[in-house]
């Protein structure tokens, strides 16, 4: 009796080890699951160090969140572009690069009719580009932080801010490509955040106060239409110095004026990123960190004043 009891004895206890360790392994495997599910909100990270952009070849559809991260002595902006289908980057510097190029030439040399002649070179496909956001313009050795929704397909990144001889820095490397998958992001836009509405008729309306601190914007745009200088209205916020002149400023953001958006940018003045152009109806997002002093929300338009899209406020 004695040894079918320690018989017993033991069958009980190697039941009860394999079910413990069945037990632990199920554990393991809900934690790993689990881990998998609840990610952090990824970042697409976007990093200048001269006329480059570096960046993932792809990212997934959905909201996505930018950091552009400044390390050059230049002020740049990054614009998604989504091109039609069948049109990849090859066909841009083929095709889309050398009428801007030369169209740009020719403005600095006083021509106005030829360089316009000259942009009317464009590829007819190119109407079919969508700017569909990014950052707006950042300052030396700074970082902006932008959200913003893309569904899948091929895009381009590009900075058209000029070097001092008036070279777009898109011919000067600052065009990469991006392709957007299948996949989802799985994040979502913002919740709290400081609304700012932007179209043709109002143009920047921002009617809550603003305190110091790192502040998110979310950014609607109403609608949306070519200006004279052939793009849309966005939002640059602009930290400026007590030695800032606001009219420099504005005829500095027309970049068909042949000292306007070239390198350097005016004194006093401090890019701190925005929302790039977007399609109507659409949102985009935009976190800064703030401290006191006077700030500009500004389109990159001609007269931008005129055309209410140029709005001044101050945190105390």
């Amino acid at each position: 009796m004695q040894n079918q009891f320690n018989d017993s004895d033991k069958t009980l206890s190697i039941g009860v080890t394999l079910l413990l360790l069945i037990s632990l392994l199920s554990c393991n495997n809900q934690k790993e699951e689990k881990t998998e599910v609840i990610e952090e909100n990824p970042i697409v990270e976007i990093i200048t160090e001269n006329m480059d952009f570096q960046l993932p070849d792809t990212i997934s559809q959905g909201w996505n969140k930018f950091h552009y991260i400044n390390k050059s002595d230049q002020t740049h902006f990054f614009l998604v572009e989504k091109y039609p289908e069948g049109k990849t980057i090859a066909d841009a510097k083929l095709e889309v690069l050398p009428p801007f190029a030369n169209g740009m030439r020719l403005l600095n040399e006083g021509k106005m009719d030829e360089a316009l002649a000259e942009f009317g070179k464009l590829p007819e496909w190119y109407g079919a580009v969508e700017f569909v956001g990014g950052s707006g313009l950042v300052s030396p050795e700074n970082t902006a932080e932008t959200t913003i929704k893309l569904e899948p397909g091929y895009y381009l990144i590009e900075c058209y801010v000029k070097m001092e001889n008036g070279e777009f820095h898109t011919t000067m490397g600052m065009l990469e490509p991006l392709v957007v998958s299948q996949d989802t992001s799985g994040i979502i836009p913002p919740e709290n955040f400081i609304p700012i509405n932007i179209s043709s008729e109002n143009g920047i309306v921002l009617n809550d106060s603003i305190t110091a601190g790192t502040q998110t914007f979310g950014v609607y745009f109403q609608d949306q239409k070519v200006y004279e200088n052939v793009v849309g209205h966005d939002v640059n916020l602009v930290k400026l110095n007590e030695n800032a002149n606001l009219d420099s400023l504005e005829k500095w953001m027309n970049w068909m004026d042949p000292k306007g958006l070239i390198d350097p940018a005016p004194e006093g003045i401090v890019f701190l990123g925005g929302v790039n152009d977007m399609p109507p109806l659409t949102m985009g997002y935009f976190t800064a960190a703030l401290t006191p002093g006077d700030y500009v929300l500004i389109s990159e338009v001609p007269n931008a004043s005129e055309k209410k899209l140029l709005k001044m406020f101050t945190i105390y």
